[in-house]
């Protein structure tokens, strides 16, 4: 729930994070936002996020709350890269040439950190605006600045997906994606390639977006049916994936759940901690989104450090359906939610990295 009496200042004092670098930016009336978690494990890394928000407030709390999953995602992952996020929080549309003047005066903020943050695309931004960031900085992941060209993160984020959804599927009792009906909700950068990709594994798919015409068409293409965007909580199916807005899942919503399974690509899917437990003792199986979406910064990570090969890549990626079914397997020896056994790794990961700086 939204505090209507929550300040910068107050936010930014009582999170738990690292640092937050905060400017204000006239010339396109925004805010940037810089939200570094923790670099336990290396120097933080996490996506630019640019949207317009009702409150500034409202912009930094996203990327507090963003980078902080950042740590989870990397960590889970095991891949050694610290928890941040930037949001640059609109109050309005801006042009063109607003656009990328702020672009170019944010990237000049990156390289006052001097390595201490790199980052990639996020809900809102474009690879255009990755190689305007590009021009400025060298802390971008993603972007071959030889070639003027930057990689989409979306299909290494649905590969990831994929095998999430088959590794929960299979725990869930079903044999993988054949067969298995997946409702998506979202069709967009992660959603289109994910439907694609589970339409070839055999699953029946029913497909769920805002603009319904992209719906419509995305089902002729794949022999798919349409989902109203207001029936998705109510549709039945074997596994939900969000590939949309986050904090579907909450208290009012999981009582309306008729699946068996979550697994998307969407970030922050729980409205609160306290969701997984509530899907737990529905018997719905929940695969944290933090590690089943983590494919695309995986990818990019794993670029960034000098592997090209794409079949490797690959390999690393179809690993997050490994890694989630042995944290399936611990939650359900505790009988406890998937989160929990994933906070537990989480914690134990950072703990082994510090212990070995202090060492």
């Amino acid at each position: 729930m939204r505090d209507a009496t929550a300040t910068l200042e107050s936010t930014i004092r009582d999170w738990p994070g690292k640092a937050v670098v905060c400017g204000y930016d006239a010339a396109s009336e925004a805010w940037i936002f810089i939200a570094l978690h923790d670099d336990t494990l290396g120097h933080p890394v996490g996506g630019t996020r640019l949207r317009i928000y009702d409150r500034p407030v409202d912009g930094l709390r996203d990327g507090l709350r963003l980078a902080e999953g950042m740590t989870h995602k990397w960590a889970a992952l095991g891949l050694d890269s610290g928890g941040g996020k930037a949001v640059l929080c609109l109050s309005r549309e801006l042009s063109r040439e607003e656009r990328t003047g702020l672009l170019r005066r944010y990237a000049a903020v990156m390289n006052g950190l001097a390595g201490g943050f790199s980052t990639g695309r996020d809900l809102g931004t474009t690879d255009e605006d990755m190689l305007t960031l590009s021009e400025v900085t060298a802390w971008v992941h993603g972007v071959d600045r030889a070639r003027r060209t930057a990689s989409d993160p979306g299909p290494y984020t649905a590969r990831g997906v994929h095998a999430a959804v088959r590794a929960t599927l299979e725990h869930a009792g079903l044999a993988g994606s054949a067969g298995a009906t997946v409702l998506i909700q979202g069709l967009g950068g992660v959603g289109a390639p994910l439907a694609r990709r589970l339409a070839a594994s055999g699953a029946r798919l029913l497909l769920s977006d805002a603009d319904t015409a992209v719906a419509d068409r995305m089902a002729q293409e794949l022999g798919a049916e349409v989902v109203p965007p207001d029936a998705v909580l109510d549709t039945p199916c074997d596994l939900f994936a969000p590939c949309a807005i986050g904090a579907i899942l909450s208290s009012e919503t999981i009582s309306r759940l008729r699946c068996r399974a979550v697994a998307g690509s969407a970030n922050n899917q729980l409205a609160e901690t306290a969701d997984a437990d509530r899907l737990h003792r529905r018997g719905i199986l929940y695969a944290p989104d933090y590690i089943a979406n983590g494919g695309g910064a995986m990818a990019f990570g794993l670029m960034h450090r000098g592997l090209t090969d794409e079949d490797e890549i690959g390999r690393r990626l179809d690993g997050i359906g490994e890694s989630l079914a042995r944290l399936f397997e611990e939650a359900a020896e505790r009988d406890e939610s998937p989160l929990s056994a994933s906070q537990r790794r989480v914690r134990r990961t950072l703990t082994r990295a510090a212990s070995g700086r202090v060492g």
